[in-house]
């Protein structure tokens, strides 16, 4: 198999800062979504390396240069991404909620399982749970304003960050799947199966997760409380529900997804920073637009 050629994917080292005295509730004004968002950082520091590790043992089979390439630039962004992820899980271990160390052992054995099932299996969990990213990135940035006004602007800045990285290398894991199991129905039926299995295993972990930080702030037995949860999840749903349907049809790519227009602008603004890092996000803005200096978004919420 050979793919077109594409722009190389940039491993950006941005040195997010979460200090000791930073609020471990970073959203006051909806402490539900502050906790979901929280419960999905558990996972990725045992998620993404397993992505790694399958993503990599996968390339050993596939002599295409510009897949090759494509998986390393993949590599590169997701042990960006677990590592910042780690460091911001370990200051809302140290602040308050011990408890999830828990989570996080039984996600460390249940991923040591995965690991020993065939590599097309683990594959198809990789390009599975890719799927899954592309409705969460355009319903948290096309509805930033919405849910994040007001928010820790460091936290909010991370969290869109790993999005924006997620779009950009949307496609890898999907061609190195083809490109190494082919397209036969057997390949298409496990690739469906990844999909459902992949999104579904870490919407359990982080579940567990924000159920474990709810229960510590006494909120998870409020009924105001579950309500606000509730109407969370179902917008959570009823975004990435069409992206997941969709990326389990026959045929289907996600090439055939649209990029986020303010997703675009920020990849744009970066390529033409000179400046190391990123500026933060101003979550008070009405428009909530890129960091950078660049024409605001055309998709604000």
């Amino acid at each position: 198999m050979s793919t077109n050629p594409s722009p190389a994917l940039t491993a950006r080292r941005i040195p997010f800062e979460f200090p000791e005295g930073m609020q471990t509730n970073w959203m006051p004004k909806d402490p539900e979504f502050a906790a979901m968002l929280n419960g999905a950082s558990l996972t990725m520091p045992y998620l993404e390396p397993f992505l790694i590790r399958t993503m990599r043992e996968t390339l050993a089979r596939i002599d295409d240069a510009s897949l090759q390439a494509d998986g390393e630039g993949f590599m590169a962004q997701e042990g960006q991404h677990f590592r910042t992820h780690r460091r911001f899980n370990d200051l809302l271990k140290n602040h308050g909620y011990p408890e999830l160390a828990e989570v996080e052992q039984q996600m460390e054995a249940s991923y040591a399982r995965l690991s020993q099932r065939s590599l097309r299996t683990r594959m198809a969990y990789t390009a599975g749970f890719e799927s899954m990213t592309l409705g969460v990135t355009r319903w948290l940035v096309e509805h930033r304003v919405e849910l994040f006004h007001g928010a820790d602007p460091r936290v909010v800045s991370f969290v869109l960050w790993h999005m924006v990285e997620e779009t950009e290398h949307k496609c890898v894991a999907y061609d190195v799947y083809q490109a190494a199991f082919g397209t036969s129905l057997g390949s298409y039926w496990a690739r469906m199966i990844g999909v459902f299995h992949g999104s579904f295993d870490v919407m359990r972990y982080s579940m567990q997760g924000y159920r474990a930080i709810l229960k510590k702030d006494g909120r998870w037995n409020q009924l105001r409380s579950r309500l606000r949860l509730a109407v969370r999840i179902g917008r959570f749903i009823r975004h990435v529900g069409p992206y997941l349907l969709r990326a389990a049809l026959p045929g289907n790519s996600p090439r055939r997804e649209r990029d986020p227009e303010w997703v675009l602008d920020w990849l744009r603004g970066y390529d033409r920073s000179a400046a190391p890092g990123v500026p933060l996000l101003d979550t008070l803005d009405p428009l909530m637009a890129v960091p950078f200096a660049s024409t605001p978004s055309r998709d604000a919420a």
